[in-house]
């Protein structure tokens, strides 16, 4: 292609392309959104939402999941609901397993032998609110771990997606994804 015909076309473009006005920019900005400008959910009661945690990244010191899907459980909480308006399960799995550790096995893990698992204060706290807490069966095998190496109230289910696809298909619950 000739360089002619390259440089035609953005041409005809600049021309025929409404001139800069301006005035465009004097235009004010739309106001910031007032409280009742926020959508509230309409959703009250049923809610139900399967987190498929499988990532190993943090926030503030503990699982990223697990840190979101407490200020969920917060924003709930702030919305008047309680945990008889909402099932939630958080199926662990893959390079996350380790998050459900007991401290013993976590400092193992870490090669740490003064360490702590920070994420036990939220599961637990999770739990509190009626959270379920699961791990995929087939990641504590490969992990070489029993169910005497994780905290307490975890379930074990028999992998992952299998839980995942019941709840969503069988069940209808919401898929969130970390």
């Amino acid at each position: 292609m000739k360089l002619q015909d390259k440089i035609l076309p953005l041409i005809i473009l600049f021309i025929s392309a409404p001139a800069f006005s301006p005035s465009l920019l004097a235009e004010p900005l739309p106001p910031p959104p007032t409280s009742q400008s926020i959508l509230t959910i309409t959703q009250r009661n049923n809610i139900r939402v399967v987190y498929d945690v499988g990532s190993n990244e943090t926030e503030a010191g503990v699982g990223r999941a697990l840190y979101y899907i407490r200020g969920v459980v917060e924003a709930y909480r702030k919305m008047g609901l309680t945990p008889k308006n909402y099932h939630m399960h958080v199926v662990v799995h893959g390079a996350a397993g380790y998050w459900l550790l007991n401290d013993e096995n976590f400092r193992k893990r870490q090669l740490d032998p003064f360490g702590m698992n920070p994420n036990e204060h939220i599961l637990k706290e999770l739990q509190d609110h009626g959270v379920s807490i699961e791990l995929c069966s087939a990641t504590m095998r490969e992990k070489g771990w029993t169910p005497a190496d994780l905290l307490p109230g975890v379930t074990l289910v028999h992998d992952a997606y299998s839980r995942i696809i019941d709840l969503q298909l069988s069940r209808h619950y919401a898929y969130v994804y970390f």
